[in-house]
């Protein structure tokens, strides 16, 4: 047995389904959904057959796992930059703006990534709840970030406007994000996260661009 197998097998559980799940995550970079085989999979992460079936009853089971792991990653990314900002509402929403727009967020890997499970999403139940759960875990949080901002400008939104700002604003940052991840080379390095402070700020009617002053 390798030094790396003996290595893996003295890790938590936990550790050792977020090494499957990473090694998943890889193969579908590559090959795609159906390039990711529980063999693959073994291989990949240099663990036997049966210790996935442990982990996971199926191999479904583990590619909707490592589907919620990498939209959630994103998203955790994201806020946490975001609430890293000790200033006001809006430079954490300028922030999120920014970090969801820059890489290791905004990258080809996490758009193939997301492509390659979309097809999936549409014809399995199971995939389609996780993107249901994983999107709404974005849109809520970017909600609250948005009435935040919101009210710091005295401005007061019911939660059905609210609801329409996040959706809105969310789907300006997942277009931008896929087109930075698509052609990474066809936009300068500030471009797409300067078109997204403008376009949310449009949005929502605040000036995202410029850096609130401090009292």
């Amino acid at each position: 047995m390798s030094d790396e197998r003996r290595k893996f097998k003295r890790e938590s559980p936990e550790q050792r389904k977020e090494a499957l799940i990473e090694a998943t995550l890889s193969l579908v970079a590559e090959m795609g959904v159906r390039g990711a085989t529980v063999r693959a999979i073994a291989k990949r992460a240099d663990v036997t057959q049966g210790l996935i079936r442990h982990y996971f009853t199926s191999k479904e089971d583990l590619i909707i796992a490592a589907y919620e792991h990498h939209m959630t990653t994103m998203t955790d990314q994201t806020f946490s930059l975001a609430a890293a900002v000790d200033s006001s509402a809006r430079d954490q929403l300028a922030a999120l703006v920014n970090a969801s727009l820059r890489p290791p967020v905004a990258d080809p890997r996490s758009v193939a990534l997301w492509a390659s499970f979309l097809n999936k999403v549409q014809q399995d139940a199971q995939m389609m709840a996780t993107h249901e759960r994983t999107y709404a875990y974005f849109r809520d949080q970017l909600q609250d970030l948005i009435r935040a901002a919101l009210e710091e400008a005295g401005q007061v939104a019911s939660p059905a406007r609210l609801r329409h700002l996040a959706t809105a604003c969310n789907g300006v940052i997942d277009g931008l994000w896929m087109e930075g991840g698509a052609l990474p080379d066809a936009f300068a390095p500030d471009e797409l996260p300067g078109i997204g402070l403008e376009s949310v700020g449009a949005i929502i009617g605040l000036n995202l661009e410029q850096k609130a002053e401090q009292p």
